[in-house]
């Protein structure tokens, strides 16, 4: 892949099953996928190259050292990072903090949604993860939690497109808010929770259509008190998972895979993503990366060094076969915004695709048609 083709030749995942043939593309999007079907099991042991639908990532926070909320290039530069990583499209993710920092960061941020680089990453909009949270169930977001209202969320929309956002429904007024962004085309997804599973229910008659990194930062499932983790698994169709198998047992992660149908996976991945053990900026925090992780002082987990290439590879790890990886590392959180043309390998979609050795290891990536270098 070391320049744009007019075709791709492998073993290609489309919505119907594998290919063993090519995929034609001009001007950024996908012709025509011609070839042979093939059995998944004929696609394992293969030479031929292993051609999937580009990775989406919902939540990101930074990577290659920068940090969403640092303002200036930085989201250039993690949409960079990431993309050498088979991520092609994303949503910056803000942290909890004062508005007007929170206005800084999207400001920063608007023209990299407005117009994509070269060799980065498309940058689908914000994630607004804060500050519309408890405090009492912060995690590692600074304590600058406050009550949402339609009036400061539509102020913010205009500043950059905000195209998912994290509230917490038991504070006085959420449930109500959560109607209102809805018939404003907003995705609402539960978290930072201190609430009950009654509250997790009640979100999700409203509107709300997920929970953000299920099991973290939300009460747990006890048998008689089966918090917002268990409103999750009775009744959610959709959550986002972090499987860098720290956050989450991997247990928990088959139990949430039966559970709900469309349990899509994010990095949460930190300015530590991509980078050396030392210590990074994570909005008003100074987190350190070791041992695999990144921590607050006290120990608390603090976003991740994960990267969505290392995530399909987890899944597989897991037992999940390459095709089911796939689904839940691209498709399912397209879906989840609403896009027919990213997330899969189709006529009509762009040409986002990632290509894997038999190791399931990173050869090349492509975003709307341009390669990336590795």
């Amino acid at each position: 892949m070391s320049a744009p083709a007019a075709e791709l030749q492998g073993h290609l995942l489309t919505p119907q099953g594998w290919v063993r043939g090519q995929l034609r593309h001009a001007h950024g999007r996908i012709v025509a996928v011609v070839g042979e079907p093939v059995d998944e099991r004929t696609v394992g042991p293969s030479s031929l190259p292993r051609l999937l639908p580009g990775f989406i990532d919902l939540h990101v926070h930074g990577g290659g050292g920068h940090d969403t909320m640092g303002g200036g290039d930085a989201a250039l530069q993690m949409a960079r990072t990431h993309a050498r990583h088979g991520t092609t499209s994303l949503l910056a993710t803000t942290m909890t903090a004062p508005r007007d920092e929170i206005e800084a960061a999207l400001r920063a941020l608007a023209p990299f949604v407005t117009t994509r680089p070269r060799g980065a990453a498309r940058l689908l909009g914000v994630h607004l993860e804060g500050p519309y949270i408890n405090s009492g169930k912060l995690g590692a977001q600074p304590d600058f939690a406050t009550t949402a209202t339609l009036q400061e969320v539509l102020a913010l929309h205009t500043l950059a497109p905000l195209k998912l956002i994290t509230i917490a429904p038991e504070i006085p007024g959420h449930l109500a808010l959560i109607v209102a962004l809805r018939k404003h085309g907003f995705v609402v997804q539960i978290g930072h929770s201190a609430g009950t599973y009654e509250d997790g229910v009640a979100a999700l008659e409203a509107g709300a259509s997920g929970f953000t990194h299920l099991f973290n930062a939300m009460t747990g499932l006890h048998q008689r008190a089966p918090g917002m983790a268990g409103a999750a698994l009775a009744h959610a169709e959709r959550a986002e998972i972090i499987p860098d198998l720290l956050h989450v047992h991997a247990g928990a992660i088959r139990a949430a895979l039966r559970c709900i149908p469309g349990l899509y996976c994010v990095t949460d991945s930190t300015a530590a993503a991509g980078m050396p053990d030392g210590e990074y900026r994570l909005g008003r925090h100074t987190v350190t990366k070791c041992l695999g992780g990144v921590r607050l002082a006290d120990g608390t987990l603090a976003g991740s060094t994960l990267t969505m290439d290392q995530a399909l590879r987890n899944l597989v790890g897991l037992g999940l076969t390459l095709a089911e990886a796939s689904r839940r590392t691209s498709t399912l959180a397209a879906e989840h915004l609403g896009l027919a043309d990213r997330g899969r390998l189709a006529p009509g979609a762009w040409v986002d695709v990632v290509r894997l050795d038999r190791d399931l290891q990173l050869t090349g990536v492509v975003v709307e048609g341009e390669t990336i270098e590795l």
